[in-house]
């Protein structure tokens, strides 16, 4: 059996729009219960973050207070490797002249003495806080000397022995001419000299020439 709607047409039209403003009103409620919820759960959040902001601030002040306690401390240790530095430089290529004496006087053989000795370093003065450079083929020094050998071959073992020490390199002999002596004994008159290495330079010396 069919049904027949007796409403007039604008009666019903209203009750249409009336039902859409409902619908319409409802859905703008739930939106703004939605913004007001997400604008709490905001604020919460941002109040979590000035609380943690509050306590890392509070550690930072905490930290920063020990760092000035230990600044002190940090400059002491500065000023300290400034002096290791400037010593290390003052002491580059440092080698040990008595060191020198002593292996000369074990070296020298018993039929020879020497009658001048001199050592020279031939390393660049340290400048601006520079190290010493070396000189060529990584040399840094020599010693020359002059003396008196029953004989060449005692000449020949003194020259090798020269090279038995660590650093000493290149030993020779300038001159060799046989003189008599004031006691009438022949004895060959030599001048002659010996390279030094870096190896030739003492553990002071060798940190001071190591590159920065």
């Amino acid at each position: 059996m069919s049904q027949v709607n007796l409403l007039p047409p604008e009666l019903r039209q209203r009750q249409r729009l009336r039902r859409l403003t409902s619908l319409v009103v409802l859905a703008g409620v739930g939106l703004l219960a939605v913004v007001g919820l997400f604008y709490v759960l905001q604020v919460m959040n941002l109040g979590r973050v000035e609380e943690q902001l509050l306590a890392q601030e509070s550690r930072n002040a905490d930290l920063q207070a020990v760092i000035d306690e230990l600044q002190p401390f940090a400059d002491l240790q500065t000023a300290l490797q400034r002096k290791r530095d400037l010593t290390d430089v003052v002491f580059a290529n440092e080698v040990s002249w008595s060191g020198f004496l002593r292996d000369i006087s074990r070296l020298i053989p018993s039929d020879a003495y020497l009658t001048d000795l001199t050592g020279s370093l031939n390393v660049a003065t340290a400048s601006q806080g520079e190290p010493p450079e070396e000189g060529s083929a990584g040399l840094i020094g020599s010693i020359s000397f002059n003396g008196l050998a029953r004989d060449i071959d005692c000449l020949a073992v003194w020259l090798t022995r020269l090279e038995q020490v660590a650093g000493w390199v290149n030993p020779w002999a300038a001159s060799a001419q046989l003189a008599e002596a004031e006691s009438g004994v022949s004895a060959y008159q030599f001048s002659g000299s010996v390279d030094l290495s870096q190896d030739a330079v003492t553990k002071r010396g060798s940190r001071g020439g190591e590159p920065q």
